[in-house]
């Protein structure tokens, strides 16, 4: 049987999800590839891989494919990879560069102007390059380890950590991505794999931490807080409650064409309604 074709993100966010895959008892099962999330959306849609962490957005612009159930990469709070960096008030943006890795983020952007802050803006596509972003509009979006690594010097007046303000208007967590598989990739059948290479992952967080602070300038501390508090691994209900009102905002801004059944991978389970 050929090996499960999997995207990963390249950011220290996953680390713990395919620590398992990497190290311990899941090793040599999958064929991993790491990568930005918006190509791991690309290659999911392509039939390159046949599953994926790919942005949640991404999920409804998808046919075909099914989430494994109970893993997302999440913050019920702040997150501090997920950053607004602003010369200006976040309600008082005009324009705001937008990362071209991201695409939750972007739709999340976008929700929290337009819908709860009521302000039209102009989006600008860019590659992640804090300082040419900020030349090109009042405010950037960043995510993943460029923005963990940017907000220590604080290279802007105003910082907005995108998850917490979702938070403050919705009092919901946000999900920013979620292990998405084609159908017909037998994706039920690894669901206890993930699941456990998962919690291998947050059962080896020290060493985790260890490794990959030296790589980003930070403390191994607050590698490891940021893995343990920050983001949250799981999808619970709260954190379906937030994905559902994500899907519901986005459609109703038109990011989105419409809101489709969540699919989980699960032999003989039904969907729940996004």
């Amino acid at each position: 049987m050929p090996q499960l074709r999997v995207s990963v993100v390249e950011y220290l966010n996953t680390a713990p999800l395919v620590w398992g895959m990497l190290k311990g008892r899941e090793r040599g099962r999958f064929e991993l590839e790491f990568t930005l999330p918006s190509k791991c959306a690309d290659d999911l849609r392509q039939h390159k891989v046949d599953v994926g962490i790919i942005p949640a957005i991404e999920y409804q612009r998808m046919e075909n494919v099914e989430i494994v159930p109970g893993i997302s990469i999440a913050s019920k709070n702040e997150v501090k990879s997920v950053l607004l960096f602003s010369n200006v008030p976040i309600g008082e943006a005009r324009s705001v560069a937008m990362d071209t890795s991201s695409r939750s983020s972007i739709a999340l952007t976008t929700i929290l102007l337009r819908k709860f802050y009521r302000r039209d803006f102009q989006a600008i596509p860019v590659d992640p390059n804090l300082e040419m972003m900020l030349q090109r509009a009042d405010a950037a979006l960043l995510i993943g380890d460029p923005a963990l690594t940017a907000s220590a010097s604080k290279p802007t007046p105003f910082i907005y950590d995108l998850a917490s303000e979702w938070k403050k208007f919705t009092r919901l967590p946000f999900v920013f991505a979620l292990w998405v598989g084609r159908r017909d990739a037998r994706l039920a059948e690894f669901g206890a794999d993930f699941t456990a290479s998962r919690d291998e992952g947050l059962a080896h967080v020290n060493e985790i931490a260890a490794e990959h602070a030296p790589r980003l300038g930070l403390s191994v501390e607050d590698v490891r807080i940021y893995l343990t508090e920050n983001i949250d691994y799981t999808l619970d209900d709260e954190n379906l409650k937030g994905l559902q009102l994500f899907y519901k905002l986005a459609r109703e801004l038109g990011l989105i064409q419409n809101e489709k059944e969540l699919r989980f991978a699960v032999t003989g389970a039904k969907g729940a309604r996004g």
